[in-house]
Parts: C-alpha cells; structure tokens; sequence
C-alpha cells in the first residue's frame, strides 16, 4: 500500500490573509510530498509495506528513524489539513474544555491571554 497525502478539504486561498496561496501551495504539494515520498521508499521492500499509517506510528521508538520521521511528518500534516481551516477553531467541548475553563476561568479569558502572549 503506497501512501498518498490526503487532498486539502479547502481552496489554497481560504487560509488567507493568514497563510497565503504560496504557503499552501509548497506546505501540501511539495512539503506534505516529500514526507509521503520518503515514506514509501523506507517502507519499500520491509516488513512495514502494506500496513496502514496508523499501524505504523504505533510503533513509535521502534521504527527505524526515516520511517519514524517521515511516517510522523506525514501523519501530523494529514492532522493539519483536517483541523486548521476556514471555518475550524471556535469554543472548544468535550473533555478539552472542562481543563480549559478551570485554569484560565473561561474560554474567552483564556483566548484572551493566549492572544495577548502570542
């Protein structure tokens, strides 16, 4: 099984004025590529050809460092597209949020600081 970056679930403008076309443009098509490139070839002819990404970074230590650095670029840039986006972010739920509100009060306060330090 050859591994293939997943397709951006958005336009490379819709990130702008924040990221622009180009940043995008290189981050998925050469950046996320190359990660996927080099994977496949430290995987190719190994025990590791055929399982799935996340078989494969389950093993963590364990892999051999290319298939460990490339098989882990490739899983965090495939997490990037699904959560960073034009209509992403927002008040966060679920077991986030309680941890959130306790240390900074609220989620706005929090938002706030963390604006304010960045």
């Amino acid at each position: 099984m050859a591994f293939d970056p997943p397709a951006r679930p958005y336009p490379v403008t819709a990130l702008e004025p924040h990221i622009d076309r180009q940043t995008m443009e290189i981050h998925h098509g050469k950046h996320h590529q190359a990660y996927v490139t080099n994977l496949n070839n430290a995987v190719a002819g190994t025990e590791l050809e055929g399982k799935t990404l996340e078989e494969i970074v389950k093993l963590g230590a364990a892999l051999p460092p290319a298939v460990r650095n490339n098989g882990g670029g490739h899983w965090n840039h495939s997490l990037f597209w699904q959560v960073i986006g034009p209509t992403a972010g927002g008040e966060p739920s679920g077991p986030v949020a309680g941890p959130i509100a306790k240390a900074f009060g609220s989620y706005g306060e929090f938002k706030e600081g963390f604006t304010k330090s960045a």
